[in-house]
């Protein structure tokens, strides 16, 4: 089992950063003029954020939309502000990454749109100086975690089989899925835990 991983895969928020939705919802909420609650209908209730993270639509169509949904523009620069707001690294596991990464090859998975990744500099700097371009969005493959093609797409593109990565999740639908599609898993629930499985699976 151990010798067998040669790419860790991780979740980006949850995992690698905190994620505080509400700081989101609060920016966009000043930007907007809108409530919270409006808010919150327009980028979950209404199915928007689902659908870009599947890849369903395009980001300047998605960007069009949240607007609609909030009777105003929301420009590139807003949608950005909003989410850099919710996001702060942890550098505990950020730290564990970096050890694996002496030994094995690293990459990231988020179910997101690609303006997370494209803007992962801005967004999330810690995250991008270790782990540079491997930083992939489940709208490009077309689908969402748990779904199997968020999955296989990304190990496509980073060339690598199902069965010779790890993948790390905080939520158990993910984790499931991950296994499902012929990958290993783990559900992160704190960077010692974490750091106890990697060390028992020889990965740092």
């Amino acid at each position: 089992m151990t010798t067998s991983i040669t790419l860790v895969l991780f979740d980006m928020e949850g995992v690698l950063s905190h994620y505080d939705r509400e700081a989101r919802v609060d920016h966009l909420a000043a930007t907007s003029g809108q409530s919270p609650d409006a808010v919150r209908h327009a980028i979950w209730g209404s199915g928007l954020e689902a659908r870009a993270d599947a890849g369903l639509i395009g980001d300047d169509e998605y960007l069009d939309a949240l607007g609609d949904l909030l009777g105003c523009r929301i420009s590139r620069h807003d949608w950005l502000a909003a989410r850099h707001a919710s996001i702060t690294p942890n550098h505990d596991v950020i730290a564990l990454a970096a050890s694996v990464a002496r030994r094995h090859d690293i990459a990231v998975l988020t179910n997101n749109c690609r303006l997370v990744t494209d803007h992962i500099g801005y967004l999330n700097p810690p995250v991008a100086q270790l782990f540079g371009t491997r930083v992939y969005a489940s709208a490009s493959y077309g689908a969402a975690k748990p779904a199997a093609r968020a999955y296989t797409g990304c190990l496509e593109a980073l060339g690598v089989l199902p069965a010779q990565t790890l993948f790390i999740d905080d939520t158990d639908a993910n984790v499931n899925g991950a296994i499902a599609a012929g990958l290993h898993g783990y559900r992160f629930v704190s960077a010692d835990a974490l750091s106890e499985e990697l060390e028992r699976r020889q990965l740092m």
